[in-house]
């Protein structure tokens, strides 16, 4: 189990959801082991920038 620590995000969700959108489109849907990685990496990243609702108590 890793224990480095990803460096947070600079960019926007939106600008995360473009890079995922691009990877699928260029892997012709289907994804390479190198590609999984880099998509869940992205997928990771993405969470990290989207906003989260804050529930109402």
């Amino acid at each position: 189990m890793s224990t480095t620590v990803e460096p947070v995000s600079d960019r926007s969700a939106a600008e995360v959801n473009e890079e995922i959108r691009a990877l699928w489109l260029r892997s012709g849907g289907t994804l390479t082991g190198e590609q999984r990685e880099e998509y869940q990496r992205l997928v990771m990243e993405w969470a990290t920038a989207a906003p989260h609702p804050v529930k109402a108590a």
